[in-house]
């Protein structure tokens, strides 16, 4: 972000560029008015302007001691700085004023004796294991029960007190689950189920791919194409049911990635990273070849080589993750987002194209790497 500009009375707005950017406002009274705009000119005349068409204009006007903005070309990176300016000057906090939805996940909950699943919205300490976010819970309840359907991992909610004349449910009937109410498994054996699931999780379904191809092509093998083609079937209901889980969801230990930005400085770009569900400050990357040795992909690597989660409440993570959400399913998205889940898998050369392909466009040139 560029370092904030600031107007005091009387008001210049003459001085402001007509352009995307997050403000503040500075009462006389009362906490700063916080926002975010497309065209900042405009919207300070509205809010500033004794002939406002709007009521809180005039109050605004009137109460206004100055006014500091800073150029956010970028709808990512006017949110998040939106959001750290609200943390900063509102005591009511930043999720309420921007109408943060909680993202959604599907939770393993392996705190329980005999674990299942859920989809929830909350964070929570301890053994569970997170995968998210999903667009809304309509997605990740689909999600969860076509996954469901490849394991056997019981699907009540109940404290179960197993006992050989538990009742069961239709799902054990149908081979769905392993039965534990029944005491048909050791909890060791349902155990050792779970942990299959959430290897499926960690690695978004290629686990079961593969066994499920080894199988096939085993089976192809031995000229047992009925049985091959079972296996190919399967194959394709495991694939089907990991693509559910689309392109942002992951364990959220490993919930990181990055996107490239435009930024108002000549010469320079952005880049928005989170690691492990936290969002870093936006980091400022030049791009003028004007004294740079190094190629970009050694700069990418150095400068990420250098980067450290920050730490962070369960509150925090979750505001973090949600403005991720907001942002990526979105309309406002406007830039790639690079998924990756540790330091090994950053995706170096998919940057590198991104950084080309934005500073043309901030440029009107390709900047060769």
């Amino acid at each position: 972000m560029t370092p904030a500009a600031r107007i005091e009375p009387p008001f210049d707005l003459s001085l402001a560029p007509d352009a995307p950017a997050v403000f503040v406002i500075h009462l006389r009274e009362g906490e700063p008015y916080v926002s975010r705009t497309r065209r900042l000119r405009r919207r300070l005349r509205r809010l500033l302007s004794p002939s406002g068409i709007a009521g809180r204009a005039l109050r605004l006007g009137e109460l206004a001691t100055a006014v500091e903005y800073e150029l956010a070309p970028s709808n990512l990176a006017a949110l998040l700085r939106h959001y750290e300016l609200l943390n900063l000057h509102s005591p009511e906090g930043a999720a309420r004023r921007l109408r943060l939805r909680p993202a959604v996940f599907v939770k393993v909950l392996l705190s329980n004796p005999w674990p299942r699943t859920s989809v929830s919205t909350r964070l929570s300490r301890g053994s569970s294991f997170c995968f998210g976010p999903f667009q809304n819970r309509t997605a990740a309840s689909r999600f969860e029960q076509e996954v469901l359907d490849l394991f056997q991992i019981r699907r009540c909610l109940e404290d179960l007190a197993p006992a050989p004349d538990h009742p069961g449910c239709i799902y054990g009937e149908m081979g769905k689950c392993l039965r534990p109410c029944q005491e048909a498994v050791s909890r060791e054996e349902y155990s050792a189920e779970a942990a299959r699931l959430v290897r499926f999780l960690e690695t978004r379904g290629r686990s079961l791919l593969e066994s499920a191809a080894a199988a096939r092509d085993r089976a192809s093998e031995e000229l047992d194409f009925e049985q091959a083609s079972r296996w190919h079937e399967r194959w394709l209901r495991i694939r089907e049911a990991a693509s559910l889980c689309g392109d942002l969801a992951a364990p959220l230990d490993r919930l990181s990635g990055a996107a490239v930005l435009p930024s108002p400085e000549p010469g320079v770009l952005q880049i928005a990273v989170m690691l492990s569900g936290a969002w870093l400050p936006l980091c400022e990357f030049p791009v003028s070849a004007t004294g740079q040795s190094l190629s970009l992909d050694s700069r990418l690597r150095s400068l990420f080589t250098s980067l450290a989660p920050p730490r962070l409440t369960l509150a925090q993570r979750s505001e973090h993750i949600a403005l991720l959400a907001q942002w990526y399913f979105g309309a406002a998205r406007d830039a790639e987002w690079r998924p990756f889940s540790s330091p090994e898998d950053i995706p170096y050369r998919a940057l590198v194209r991104d950084i080309s392909r934005t500073a043309a466009r901030a440029q009107g040139r390709l900047f060769e790497p």
